[in-house]
């Protein structure tokens, strides 16, 4: 057996000891209450307009650069030499994500990538304790804001075996905060201003890793996959510590038409299922479908649950030539729906 053989088969059974060990292995509450003691949250909103539109159900699919956001292992077979994706997320409460991912590929070496992701709050009224009618008095604005960057490599081990990883810092600045204010006072003895005040910077960086694999079984075109996303130290603003969202996803994936035949030039329907299982609340099943016609256009349409105001979303993308667009839409209960628009290149 050549090395190459026993290198795979050392992955494929650590990736099975992972899948059984992996529900121990993730920090509980007492009680396995979980209590969403995770922070940074950003980090696990999905990026990609067309993975979003599959429920982000992206573990056992190929993929490009943009997988580093979901399973780095995706990247490893890249549909050129270079890739560009880019893309904004109108998220909740007009909190707006931005990303670029880039990969190029250095042959049999693997292909490498890079990552960046950007939020931005908006501007938030900051305001401080105090003794008068309204319980408080303004101190200014603050405008929170949180971005992502890292490196990632991915490499076909061999034809059926790809891995891949990042490494990335985040960072997460959450505005000034006033203490130790000493107060002016009216003739009421109520608190209507400041005579000094102190600030304390609220902002935060660690390093955190993702890792994963993709198998494809040779039966037709399924392939399977895991992925580790967030995994780091715990971290602390103030007092209390937590850690980032941290989940562990495992996944499969295939063209059905495969199954009846139908050439893949013309159509293809992938159909995902991810389970993940993440640390600050109750595991997900997580499906997606993509309908493709003339290697043109997709539709695309995904469900995730158990949710509380989200479960399925939709997409629409166009490809031509070495460009593509796509758009995703997910109605969110009772909060506003949110879009997501990407375009990618590739060389």
């Amino acid at each position: 057996m050549d090395k190459t053989m026993k290198l795979s088969q050392y992955i494929v059974l650590s990736a099975i000891m992972l899948i059984i060990v992996s529900p121990a292995a993730i920090p509980q509450d007492e009680g396995n209450v979980k209590l969403a003691q995770t922070g940074m949250k950003f980090l696990s909103v999905g990026m990609s307009a067309r993975q979003a539109a599959l429920a982000d159900a992206f573990t056992a699919a190929d993929g490009n650069s943009v997988s580093m956001f979901y399973n780095p292992a995706g990247m490893a077979h890249l549909d050129g030499i270079a890739d560009l994706s880019l893309g904004s997320v109108n998220w909740l409460a007009d909190i707006k994500h931005y990303h670029m991912a880039a990969a190029i590929s250095a042959g049999d070496i693997g292909v490498f990538g890079f990552a960046f992701q950007y939020v931005d709050y908006g501007t938030i009224q900051s305001t401080i304790l105090a003794n008068n009618s309204q319980g408080f008095l303004d101190v200014g604005m603050v405008k929170p804001n949180a971005y992502s960057i890292g490196i990632g490599y991915a490499r076909a081990l061999t034809d059926k075996f790809s891995v891949g990883g990042n490494v990335k810092y985040v960072r997460q600045d959450l505005g000034a905060g006033a203490v130790n204010a000493t107060y002016t006072t009216g003739s009421d003895g109520l608190a209507n201003g400041l005579s000094s005040i102190s600030q304390t910077n609220n902002i935060l960086g660690v390093y955190a890793f993702d890792f994963g694999l993709i198998y494809r079984t040779g039966f037709k075109s399924m392939m399977l996959g895991m992925a580790v996303r967030n995994f780091s130290p715990q971290a602390k603003y103030q007092k209390e510590s937590f850690q980032l969202p941290l989940a562990f996803r495992i996944g499969a994936s295939m063209n059905v038409f495969d199954l009846v035949g139908f050439e893949r030039e013309k159509q293809s329907l992938l159909v995902t299922v991810d389970a993940e299982h993440p640390r600050d609340y109750p595991e997900q099943m997580k499906v997606g479908l993509e309908y493709v016609f003339m290697d043109v256009i997709s539709a695309r349409v995904g469900y995730i649950g158990p949710a509380d105001e989200h479960n399925l979303s939709y997409g629409l993308g166009v490809q031509y030539k070495l460009f593509a667009v796509d758009y995703a839409y997910t109605p969110f209960g009772i909060f506003n729906q949110v879009q997501r628009f990407s375009v990618r290149m590739w060389f």
